[in-house]
């Protein structure tokens, strides 16, 4: 009989430790995601510090997971890798960009290109909500920043003209961003306009003064 049984043995062992790496891995993903999303949110409701903090911890869960996989480099290119990466990345962009913050890079967020290049474009939707969100208080003064913001990721993500295997399917998110920028550039168009219109009816009724209302 030939010698299976040992070979079959360490190969077991080499999977069974791969696997509980994997499903280690996935959980950590998993929770990195869930801090991103909730930094998202805090961000909306204009709670920066806590933002920060919950992207702090998404930090912290990436490198365990890195940790994790430092034996299994193969599975460092699985997708839920890349998912988690790419939540951060957005998570970390819309935070700078609305703090008026410099554009973190992602070497020294120590992510992967495809998965900063799809978050950041994946930002871009998350900008145009809090840009709707301040028309909607009335606060339009840094509008036109995040509109510019929101600008110059297309200008960039059109520029990576790759296969979608490199790029993670980046061609689909340039798509969505270019769509979300046309609706945005028009929202905040019509509401300068009603700003303006509004402020020139006011100084119009000042001037006529009550009498002559």
């Amino acid at each position: 009989m030939i010698n299976l049984d040992p070979i079959a043995e360490k190969i077991r062992n080499a999977l069974t430790a791969k696997y509980a790496a994997r499903e280690r891995a996935l959980q950590l993903s998993r929770d990195a995601i869930r801090h991103c999303a909730n930094a998202i949110r805090a961000l909306h409701r204009r709670e920066f510090a806590e933002a920060q903090s919950l992207l702090s911890a998404a930090r912290e869960l990436l490198d365990q997971l890195g940790q994790a996989l430092a034996e299994h480099p193969d599975l460092l290119h699985g997708g839920f890798v890349y998912d988690a990466q790419k939540e951060y990345a957005e998570g970390t962009a819309v935070l700078a960009i609305v703090m008026g913050a410099v554009l973190p890079h992602p070497d020294d967020l120590q992510i992967g290109y495809a998965a900063y290049l799809n978050g950041l474009g994946e930002a871009a939707g998350e900008l145009r909500r809090y840009l709707l969100d301040a028309i909607r208080r009335g606060d339009v003064s840094r509008c036109e920043d995040l509109l510019a913001a929101m600008d110059d990721i297309y200008s960039v993500l059109i520029t990576m003209d790759f296969p979608d295997s490199l790029t993670g399917g980046l061609r689909r998110t340039t798509d969505m961003v270019r769509g979300v920028l046309e609706r945005t550039r028009g929202d905040l168009t019509m509401a300068l306009r009603q700003r303006d219109l509004e402020t020139k009816l006011a100084a119009f009724e000042e001037q006529l003064g009550p009498k002559d209302l």
